[in-house]
């Protein structure tokens, strides 16, 4: 399913137009040809489409593909474990951006599951959906682990999603999982109206993404923690910036753990409910990382962003220092994102 050599370009930025199934578009859904046409593949678990699962229709994608393909996918639960690699970039999922629950890409794995040469597949392989190639993005979609962790059990760990290629966009979608629900391992990621959902380091990983007007709902019992990034060196290009966002939910949590010394994870402008553990922050047991990690608060309000109780090692940001971090600028994003 090749291109001719007039067709082939790159186009090095993500836009509105990736991210939605136009009229036009549809009208094209008819023809059996319109992937070549239109570069959409349609899944409908019920028969509908050109694939009957997600996975599917990724295969049906050529490698090292340099055109958009949309991956139109009708509602429903599609459960099945969703990988696409490296090698297929420009690819977005679509699903219907105002009733993100009614398309769900669902699957169970936990770390301590073993493989079928008897190895446990680790936190890493556990992810329900993962993203290794550029230019990604996705809307109206709900990626999702069904594993519910228990306090304390050994290998629960279970991502939803795990992102580990350049330049992805997500826009309303949903993360829904327990413990380590989304893997932002590596890359500069967008996160916008996104609701992520879990209870222990529920996001974490190496990237480098801004999440703005997302909801952070905590569904810990007792103890828990947002963020857990991992930062190895002053000079990593790296951390979690969160503005504009509303933390909520249930148990008593810290907004982030020292996973990494030079950890990095900011809060600005963000709604926070009373469900912070007064210290607000962890060292993860290594107290050196006091010295090195970025973690701080600016401006957030509610009664969860209350730093009088917050570890003395957590900044205090002056607007000139947090304005880095305060928008696409800290993603690079004006050079990737025409939105």
């Amino acid at each position: 399913m090749g291109f001719s050599q007039s067709e082939a370009y790159v186009k090095g930025f993500i836009s509105w137009d990736d991210m939605k199934v136009d009229g036009e578009d549809r009208a094209r859904l008819s023809y059996r040809d319109s992937y070549n046409r239109s570069r959409i593949i349609v899944v409908d678990k019920n028969g509908g489409g050109d694939s009957l699962t997600v996975q599917g229709a990724i295969d049906m994608v050529p490698e090292y593909n340099t055109q958009r393909v949309k991956i139109y996918i009708l509602p429903g639960i599609y459960r099945e474990k969703v990988h696409i690699p490296s090698s297929k970039p420009y690819i977005s999922f679509i699903g219907n951006e105002n009733q993100i629950s009614d398309t769900i890409i669902s699957w169970n794995n936990k770390a301590s599951d073993i493989d079928s040469n008897g190895v446990a597949l680790g936190t890493y392989r556990s992810a329900s959906v993962a993203i290794e190639s550029d230019y990604f993005c996705a809307t109206g979609i709900t990626f999702e682990n069904t594993v519910v962790a228990v306090p304390g059990g050994y290998g629960m760990q279970a991502v939803a999603l795990r992102v580990s290629g350049d330049k992805a966009f997500f826009y309303r979608v949903k993360i829904l999982g327990t413990q380590d629900t989304l893997l932002d391992e590596t890359g500069s990621h967008y996160f916008y109206q996104c609701h992520i959902q879990g209870s222990v380091d529920f996001i974490f990983g190496r990237g480098k993404s801004l999440f703005e007007d997302c909801v952070l709902q905590s569904i810990a019992r007792r103890s828990g923690a947002i963020a857990a990034h991992h930062r190895d060196f002053p000079d990593d290009d790296s951390g979690f910036s969160f503005v504009n966002c509303v933390i909520n939910g249930t148990g008593k949590i810290l907004l982030g753990r020292a996973w990494g010394n030079y950890s990095r994870a900011i809060y600005s402008y963000c709604y926070i409910d009373n469900i912070i553990t007064p210290s607000g922050w962890s060292d993860w047991n290594y107290p050196d990382r006091q010295k090195t990690v970025v973690f701080g608060e600016y401006m957030c309000s509610g009664r969860g962003a209350d730093t009088r109780g917050r570890v003395p090692w957590s900044k205090t940001f002056t607007y000139e220092e947090v304005r880095p971090f305060l928008d696409m600028q800290f993603i690079n994003g004006h050079q990737w994102l025409r939105l």
